[in-house]
């Protein structure tokens, strides 16, 4: 078997039994990122001098007995709005092009701490605004399924990079879908954990109420072993709980029995496409014939959850954005006069399209005259979906339906018309809203070849029954890697026979 066709945890635990090398693995992703980033495009940055230093080191402290985890010495990638020490941390924005962080984020610093080998920085929508990585100031992501098609976003490049095989795993970030959704478009698994469960001291932030860091891994034990690894409370970051059980790997059990899982009749309605429809009934039954008792209910202001969301995480954004200014550190215009217009120019030269639409947003609905108008209905709003979702998991372990309306569009379907970005977020959204727990497995393709995802969503700190869930449907099914993944692991498989 080839070293990337290994999961995080089971290439872990070759490691630790001395049967594959650190230096193996890491040079095994790094050949894989020199053959098909020319095309993907998933990398911001990749330091591949530092990354065989790190092997080294990792290698020496699992000899030493030092390093004993499941993910010690299994090569990673970092999205790129997380902190890094001594590696540029750009947001995939021209404002932070040369931004290089003195500390790193604490998620990060965790699996450092265990033994993770750091490949490199993964492209994204800039400051995480977007839904396709297209608004990355250093060229869209594609797809490995169909480079002609999107990876989804925020966090397109980590999940297009943990499909085409060019890290293990990776870490994302999760305001209104960004892991979920492009895991679905990518074909692996992401969770987006219950807000405040993982540190978010080191990320920079785009809608701080809703912005959570999140896995993305090609199996449920991964992720499930990832988030053990990064799920802690930190003083640094005044919104970290404290949670008595981590325990995610125990809930890796193929057994569903007697589990409430109620679907969303609002999540089936029109706007979905029939195949994804029919993909997520079929993982539905699927659930179901292994003991699980599944219907159907109204879940409710499911419509509303777009509008609030853009109107909450618009605020937050214009609020803190705002420190990026030309003053303090990245990018500044090169001529002006004064220092206001020194602002304007900086900020305007500086921020894409997407993120100014978002700023003039959020300054709009927090202006004098419109805060009560909009913002603070947004809140409101976002308390009564909240209280919907209590009523669901007070009859519902899982509430289980589509992780997105369709299957990755075509490059430059969606980044002309906004509106129709924004919708395909439609049944993600609500749960940072609420502040819950997500996950996003594979369950089919379309008949294009196109990854489906199935979502499944539990009550506040419940991340259990959906490891539990997902990791029952996925004793079903097999993991399917990306054709151009797939082929170059063949031809290489050729050249050693011959």
């Amino acid at each position: 078997m080839d070293i990337l066709d290994l999961t995080a945890v089971e290439l872990g635990r070759k490691i630790k039994a001395g049967e594959i090398g650190v230096a193996e693995a890491a040079e095994a992703s790094l050949a894989q990122i020199r053959e098909l980033e020319p095309e993907l495009n998933c990398y911001v940055t990749v330091d591949e001098e530092n990354v065989r230093k790190q092997a080294a080191r990792v290698q020496k402290e699992i000899d030493d007995g030092v390093l004993c985890g499941p993910l010690a010495g299994v090569p990673m990638a970092v999205k790129d709005n997380m902190c890094l020490a001594g590696l540029p941390t750009t947001c995939s924005s021209k404002i932070l092009e040369n931004f290089v962080p003195a500390y790193t984020a604490e998620a990060v610093e965790r699996l450092i701490k265990e033994g993770a080998v750091v490949l490199g920085k993964t492209n994204m929508d800039e400051f995480a605004m977007g839904s396709t990585t297209e608004t990355s100031a250093f060229g869209e992501t594609k797809n490995p399924w169909n480079p002609a098609h999107v990876p989804g976003g925020s966090s397109g490049g980590s999940c297009a990079a943990v499909a085409a095989g060019e890290c293990f795993y990776a870490l994302g970030s999760d305001t209104g879908g960004s892991i979920r959704q492009p895991s679905s478009f990518c074909g692996v698994t992401g969770i987006k954990p219950t807000y405040g469960t993982v540190s978010r001291y080191g990320l920079i932030a785009y809608g701080s109420s809703l912005d959570q860091i999140g896995p993305i891994a090609r199996s449920v034990p991964d992720c499930a072993a990832i988030l053990e690894t990064i799920a802690f409370q930190d003083k640094k970051d005044s919104t970290s709980i404290l949670r008595e059980d981590c325990d995610f790997t125990s809930a890796l059990v193929d057994d569903v029995s007697g589990m409430r899982i109620g679907i969303p009749t609002d999540y089936l309605g029109e706007g979905l496409d029939d195949e994804v429809r029919a993909a997520v009934l079929a993982a539905a039954k699927t659930l179901e014939e292994k003991g699980a008792v599944v219907e159907e209910f109204d879940l409710s202001l499911a419509e509303y959850a777009i509008p609030a969301y853009y109107v909450i995480a618009s605020a937050e954004a214009s609020s803190n954005l705002s420190r990026f200014d030309g003053v303090k550190y990245g990018y500044r215009t090169k001529e002006y006069e004064g220092l206001h217009n020194m602002y304007k120019k900086s900020r305007s030269e500086g921020f894409g399209e997407e993120v100014k639409r978002r700023i003039m947003l959020g300054s709009f609905v927090l202006s004098s005259g419109y805060y009560d108008a909009y913002y603070l209905k947004a809140l409101r709003t976002k308390a009564l979906i909240k209280q919907a979702f209590d009523r669901a998991f007070a009859r519902y372990d899982v509430i289980l339906g589509p992780t997105a309306p369709s299957t990755a569009p075509r490059l430059g379907e969606s980044l002309g018309d906004p509106l129709k970005m924004y919708l395909g977020d439609i049944y993600t959204i609500a749960v940072n809203l609420a502040g819950l727990p997500g996950m996003s497995v594979p369950c089919g393709c379309d008949s294009r070849g196109l990854p489906i995802g199935l979502q499944l969503i539990g009550d506040c700190f419940k991340e259990k029954n959906l490891i539990r869930a997902g990791y029952a449907y996925e004793c079903t099914r097999s993991y399917e890697m990306p054709k151009m993944a797939r082929q170059k692991a063949e031809k290489e498989a050729e050249q050693e026979v011959q």
